[in-house]
């Protein structure tokens, strides 16, 4: 069938349903819902056999449903209704959830029901949940309900209750900090992690908080900043305290949209003089933790002759500090006495490379781009020159641009069967960089690694694995993400052809850097992406500030749209021949490239 995405955003769930409906042998092309742009124009351009809505924000107008079946992709159980379904489980703190594919109608979300496919619901951020359990589910019912309707003989059924729910304001989302425990402000956090962002006051200014992490060990005054850490800051709840990642400062009229920063960098000299805590030794946080709560985006632990560095970035974007920050524990890890190293492991986003959001709030992004990318680039290629140990890179989520080619640096990939790959660069208006010259056609061959960097489409966990940009697939949940990963690895470093493999690794990259040296791939990529960085009139200066400005492109991205043989398809304008960046998640605001 060919079949059309009507969306507003192409966005981590859109990417997924694109690269599975496309895995299964069908034309697929996107149709974004942007401002000032009328869908059924775009309906009639491409006469698709189903309208498939996978995360569609605006009605579907009713010329378009009373003339073709259209299906939308609804977050939540049968005969819940209204926008803010997953925001309202989250904050209520559920723990089984539901997604559900109705027909389209005048009502929203009362439509006949397609499929509706049950998850559970972690305590984790609603985006976190949205690209992970959630996603699962909805491509199981987007999938289901597709085969329905290509059967022909599927009848859907009605909904006959149902309770709508309005969206979920700001004032529903406040957070009493004189009252309110630290599980009360988590949920609340996480709920609208990361779009809206809880709004509330800090030291004198109106800021909207990203992010929540429980933490215990501290205790204040409630509502005063204990700390900072790692970028984030640590704020006294009526109980303990909470870490909070990111800020986002309030939009002045007439100015551009604020950009989401990690925390103490927004703050700026508005932040009081506070200790700088140091990250827990070793593995004492997250799900590994012995009874303790607190946060650290690095960690490190053991399982016998096993390494594992874990790291979790908001958005999977890395600046310069991230980079020298993992690159720093990465040579930590190297010195112990491992034979097998897991590089990531954790569930959600495994790195979307270099932080598009810092880069944009710098004084000079031309120099913070070209600081980022060589941090970025030193930490490649550390992995690469890794002789006397396996590094496994183990996606739990997606990755993309740099951050696909972080992993690509590794001796094996690991990837969750529900991430999706964008090794990609163009739609930034870059050449990229991070050795991606050596490791890509090493991987792919040649002829594969132009189509994957010139098509810039997203890749699904399996086609990865055909390609060779993945070695093995492992099908959980992104709960279970972390201990499959831990058995596998350890199976791996116990294994007694390990010992040779490593004995080869010095021989072979001996070998390559004869051929060619790897600072010679560095030079050469480097040399491209100054171009970019150097030129104020390049396209990647306006294409990172429409991206982390949540600017909207002016028509759907030409890459997006698929041209099949007796159909008019559109063809979208361009702006300096290269199209919008295809986000991973635009309410998860992913500042990488």
């Amino acid at each position: 069938m060919h079949i059309l995405l009507a969306a507003s955003a192409f966005n981590s769930l859109t990417q997924r349903v694109h690269a599975e409906l496309r895995e299964r042998g069908h034309s697929v092309a996107v149709e974004l819902a942007l401002p000032g742009t009328r869908l059924a124009d775009a309906v009639a351009r491409h006469r698709p056999d189903l309208v498939l809505a996978p995360m569609l924000k605006t009605a579907i107008p009713p010329e378009v449903f009373t003339a073709h079946t259209c299906l939308v992709v609804h977050p939540g159980p049968v005969g819940d209704r209204g926008p803010s379904s997953l925001d309202r489980a989250v904050g209520d703190g559920a723990t089984r959830w539901a997604v559900t594919v109705l027909q389209a109608e005048a009502e929203m979300d009362a439509g006949d029901v397609w499929a509706s496919v049950e998850c559970p619901l972690p305590p984790v951020a609603k985006s976190d949940a949205y690209r992970g359990e959630i996603a699962d589910a909805a491509l199981a019912a987007a999938v289901l309900a597709v085969d329905r309707f290509a059967s022909g003989t599927f009848t859907p059924r009605p909904q006959y209750t149902g309770r709508s729910r309005p969206a979920m304001r700001q004032e529903h989302r406040r957070i009493d900090w004189q009252r309110d425990a630290t599980d009360t402000v988590v949920r609340t956090l996480r709920a609208a992690d990361s779009r809206p962002g809880v709004l509330d006051d800090l030291l004198g200014g109106r800021w909207y908080l990203h992010g929540g992490h429980p933490e215990d060990g501290l205790r204040g005054r409630p509502g005063e900043l204990l700390a900072t850490r790692a970028g984030a800051v640590c704020r006294a709840t009526a109980d303990g305290a909470v870490w909070i990642p990111e800020l986002r400062a309030v939009r002045t009229p007439g100015q551009p949209a604020p950009v989401k920063l990690p925390a103490a960098l927004a703050l700026g000299d508005l932040l009081p003089d506070l200790p700088d805590l140091p990250a827990p030794a070793w593995a004492d946080t997250g799900a590994h933790a012995a009874g303790r709560r607190t946060w650290a985006d690095i960690s490190y632990r053991e399982e016998g002759a096993a390494g594992f560095l874990s790291f979790s970035f908001p958005g999977g974007a890395m600046g310069t500090d991230h980079c020298r920050r993992l690159l720093a524990a990465y040579r930590e890890a190297c010195t112990r006495p491992t034979s097998v190293l897991v590089l990531g492991g954790s569930r959600d986003f495994f790195s979307n490379g270099i932080h598009l959001g810092v880069i944009e709030a710098a004084a000079d992004p031309a120099a913070e781009s070209w600081a980022n990318i060589h941090a970025m680039n030193d930490l490649v290629e550390a992995v690469l020159t890794t002789t006397d140990r396996l590094v496994v890179a183990a996606l739990g989520g997606n990755a993309a641009a740099g951050g696909a080619m972080l992993a690509l640096a590794a001796d094996e990939v690991w990837c969750r069967s529900g991430a999706v790959l964008n090794p990609h660069y163009r739609l930034m208006g870059l050449h990229g960089s991070e050795y991606w010259t050596y490791t890509l056609p090493r991987r792919t061959g040649s002829a594969a690694a132009k189509r994957l960097t010139e098509e810039a489409l997203p890749v699904g966990a399996e086609a990865a694995r055909r390609l060779g940009l993945v070695d093995r697939t492992i099908d959980c949940t992104p709960q279970a993400f972390a201990d499959e990963t831990a058995r596998l690895a350890v199976r791996l470093a116990n294994w007694p052809a390990t010992h040779s493999r490593i004995a080869g690794k010095k021989a072979r990259r001996e070998v390559d850097e004869q051929l060619r040296p790897l600072a010679a791939y560095r030079e050469a990529e480097l040399a491209r992406m100054a171009e970019a960085f150097d030129d104020p009139a390049a396209p990647y200066h306006a294409l990172r500030r429409a991206f982390v400005r949540k600017e909207p492109p002016e028509a759907t991205p030409e890459h997006l749209a698929c041209r099949v043989p007796g159909r008019r398809v559109p063809a979208a304008p361009r702006r300096a021949d290269v199209t919008a960046p295809a986000e991973q998640n635009r309410a998860a605001g992913t500042d990488g490239c």
